[in-house]
């Protein structure tokens, strides 16, 4: 059975999409998986267990140029990679507009299908035009956590249960990752020693952000504990915050330089945990098994938020949590990684 999962955008929705890989490959050992994605995400996705072939698709860029010479060239290449092979399903993850279109013009084995949502659920984007573009539509709760919803829609689709909590294919990532990351920051910390703790403070939303104040007085703490403080950034919004929390905080505090998401991904692989907003990066954290503490400030925490795992933790909800919260979560998140690892992080 060949399987072809639609699912664009944007981090951590793709992310939280994942353990649909592990279910499949559980369900039919033998099944080859295919998966369509923006190019940006493509090199984190080429790192799942179970996936055989990745089509990037730029859609995002072709936005702004969508008729330029250059831009229908390589849709015209897209499309016929997307025809090179026959599936037998074709799952639209994401329930928009312009994933139906993509799920709709891959090509079908004899009886495949292209299935996806039949209605919106509680904070979920979904169009309601992709009924008339997909030929099996399957229904889901109203209100359902995001990695169980993407798990029952694979699992409707394609006629199996959906059985025992999700599991991130990312092992590999993780053991491979720890081991570069080790050896690429020898000239900066001690030989064999881990990153400090990951500061995921970016988002694209406004209404995700934490105070930079707030993040200054976190890291403070950690460093009193004797953690470095790490700091990721992409753009110049992002790099003039984490210059100014570095400043603040002193040498303890390392702004990372601007990396691809593979070089970001293999980083926090091999850090001692992850504090981070409502954003892509915090659902990677989870993929690789870090101790998180995820922070929100708004009520989505049931929709999105780490579940399943004591050491991988939401806090705050229709406001932002405090200094002292977001501090006694991440001391509850070392104690259980502690117990269930058999050594702090």
């Amino acid at each position: 059975m060949r399987v072809l999962i639609v699912k664009l955008s944007s981090l951590g929705d793709v992310v939280q999409t994942m353990p649909v890989v592990h279910d499949i490959r559980q369900a039919f050992p033998h099944a080859q998986i295919d998966w369509v994605v923006e190019e940006a995400f493509a090199p984190l996705v080429q790192k799942v267990v179970g996936v055989q072939r990745v089509l990037p698709i730029a859609q995002r860029r072709w936005r702004k140029s969508w008729f330029a010479a250059p831009t229908r060239r390589e849709r015209a290449a897209f499309a016929k990679l997307l025809r090179e092979q026959a599936y037998d399903a074709v799952i639209d993850f994401q329930g928009l507009v312009k994933s139906a279109l993509v799920a709709r013009s891959a090509r079908l084995a004899p009886g495949g299908f292209r299935a996806t949502y039949a209605n919106a659920s509680e904070a979920c984007a979904y169009e309601w035009p992709v009924r008339h573009l997909l030929d099996r539509l399957l229904p889901m709760p109203r209100r359902i956590h995001a990695v169980a919803r993407y798990r029952l829609l694979a699992a409707q689709a394609l006629g199996y249960a959906v059985d025992g909590p999700h599991t991130y294919p990312l092992a590999p990532l993780v053991a491979a990752s720890m081991a570069k990351a080790k050896a690429e920051v020898a000239a900066d910390v001690a030989a064999g020693a881990h990153y400090g703790v990951v500061l995921a403070h970016g988002t694209t939303r406004a209404d995700n952000e934490w105070p930079v104040g707030d993040w200054i007085a976190l890291g403070q703490q950690l460093i009193a504990q004797g953690h470095t403080v790490e700091l990721p950034q992409v753009g110049a919004v992002e790099l003039a915050r984490v210059q100014g929390i570095a400043q603040a905080l002193g040498p303890q505090a390392r702004v990372w330089p601007a990396l691809s998401l593979a070089q970001v991904a293999q980083r926090m692989a091999a850090s001692r945990g992850v504090v981070g907003v409502d954003s892509g990066l915090s659902h990677l954290a989870v993929a690789l098994d870090l101790p998180h503490v995820q922070i929100f400030s708004q009520s989505r925490a049931w929709r999105a938020g780490p579940v399943g795992c004591a050491y991988q933790v939401a806090v705050g909800g229709d406001a932002a949590p405090s200094v002292p919260a977001v501090w006694a979560a991440w001391q509850a998140v070392g104690a259980a990684y502690a117990a269930a690892k058999g050594h702090a992080p």
